[in-house]
């Protein structure tokens, strides 16, 4: 399939800019902060590889949307290291927040160093991530480097808002569909949306209707992956996703299968908020969201939202070659994921 041949390149150039990135600004001298860092990031630890290091979906989406947008991806490699710091940031404060025990089937980073040692290795991701950014520097004008550190720096207050939501809305129960959109748009559309638009901005920096419109895909991909991930946080395989069973019913999430069931005001509303949720709990949970028809409405959601990405893409490509080609693909597989 094209789209292995192509993420095949991709992947190697992607790692070898990360690791650069991460020579370049975090001093050797900093012994334990790498280590930390390197075993976030996959490099090091008991897995190492793809497995550890997640599918790096954000840079790729920018190294495509580059080439896409009649570019040349390889001058996005900057641009693409810095979005998946910066996505490698907010995995790190997020475990810390959820109190998560393992991602990608490894013991998170403050499990084995502890909170204050994961806070600040999440700080340097932060800040390497920015420092990676101006690379562009060599490919765009000033004006547009800047217009670049602007539009990474707005996704990252917008995940910092979305991030809020997500811990605040775990202690309301009657919580309306709208503020759960308003939510995951911090948490998962605004840094895909600024993935597709960095690429868009290094490919083409004066045609600001074609990165707006890349924004747009990016963003209606970002709602999409994250119902998807709803639909895992409840059903998915652990082996799989390398989470713990139910782990969103367990953390009282308000992802919208949740919310679904919560407005049915069923069995599922009155076992959910009447008791301290267990692991074993969450068998009979999972099955009464069934019976309510929150895993179909999930589902259907999912398939919406990514009709809509895919005609957004179709209406911000400026060249249809193999990389629009991949991105189309990309986007199916990514809403379709079993993990």
């Amino acid at each position: 399939m094209i789209i292995d041949s192509i993420i095949s390149e991709f992947r190697p150039q992607i790692e070898k800019t990360l690791v650069e990135e991460f020579e370049r600004w975090l001093p050797k001298s900093c012994d334990e902060l790498r280590q930390i860092l390197a075993y976030h990031m996959g490099w090091q630890g008991e897995i190492t590889g793809e497995a550890a290091q997640g599918k790096r979906i954000r840079p790729l989406i920018t190294l495509l949307c580059c080439s896409a947008a009649g570019g040349n991806w390889q001058t996005a490699l900057p641009a693409a290291a810095a979005v998946e710091f910066v996505h490698n940031f907010s995995l790190l404060h997020d475990d810390i927040q959820d109190r998560s025990q393992t991602r990608r089937g490894r013991l998170t980073a403050w499990v084995k160093w502890g909170d204050a040692m994961a806070i600040n290795a999440g700080d340097a991701l932060y800040t390497i991530a920015i420092l990676s950014l101006t690379g562009i520097k060599h490919q765009v004008s000033s004006e547009a480097a800047l217009t670049g550190t602007q539009i990474l720096l707005q996704a990252c207050a917008q995940l910092t808002q979305g991030q809020h939501l997500d811990l605040a809305y775990e202690k309301i129960e009657d919580l309306p569909t709208s503020a759960y959109w308003t939510m995951i748009e911090g948490k998962t559309a605004a840094l895909l949306s600024a993935a597709a638009e960095l690429g868009a901005l290094v490919a083409n920096e004066k045609d600001e209707n074609t990165r707006q419109q890349f924004h747009r895909f990016g963003y209606k991909l970002g709602m999409a992956f994250q119902v998807v991930d709803d639909w895992l946080g409840v059903w998915g395989d652990p082996k799989l996703t390398g989470k713990s069973a139910g782990s969103d019913l367990i953390s009282r999430k308000k992802t919208i299968p949740i919310l679904y069931g919560l407005q049915k005001k069923g069995q599922f509303y009155n076992r959910f908020i009447h008791s301290m949720i267990s692991e074993e709990e969450t068998a009979i949970l999972k099955q009464y969201l069934i019976e309510e028809g929150a895993q179909t409405y999930t589902q259907e959601l999912a398939e919406k939202l990514t009709a809509e990405a895919l005609q957004s893409l179709e209406d911000a490509v400026v060249i249809r070659n193999e990389h629009y080609q991949v991105l189309k693909e990309l986007s199916l597989l990514l809403t379709n994921r079993r993990n």
